[in-house]
């Protein structure tokens, strides 16, 4: 599976964003996808996940009741909505996927990975 990211800008404190992560293959379907991000000087972290299903979402509670992942496997695309952004959501995010029915906050577990998309967000 390849992965691309998109969507990342420079926005303001409070604007919106979202971020699409368009996979390859016929097998879209088998894999529970996840955002990270990082941020510069500082580890990857989970940011959202989505199982395979399009319904068993996880979330990092940085960004709990402000962004939103969703899924459409029929364009093999999972979407990261990101509302209210602050400075300190400034990162490279990525979407990575795994072969399995759910999601996970870890990203060893995580088998595939795309380009990263830079989103900066300034107050």
């Amino acid at each position: 599976v390849q992965l691309q990211a998109s969507g990342g800008g420079l926005v303001q404190a409070g604007d919106s964003l979202r971020l699409s992560c368009v996979a390859s293959g016929r097998t879209f379907r088998d894999y529970a996808m996840g955002w990270f991000r990082q941020a510069p000087g500082k580890e990857r972290e989970f940011v959202a996940g989505i199982g395979r299903r399009g319904y068993d979402s996880i979330y990092a509670d940085s960004v709990k009741g402000r962004f939103t992942v969703s899924r459409v496997n029929a364009e093999t695309t999972v979407y990261l909505q990101m509302n209210s952004l602050k400075p300190e959501d400034t990162a490279v995010y990525y979407c990575a996927g795994k072969k399995n029915m759910f999601a996970s906050t870890n990203r060893n577990g995580y088998e595939y990975w795309g380009q990263g998309t830079q989103v900066t967000v300034s107050s």
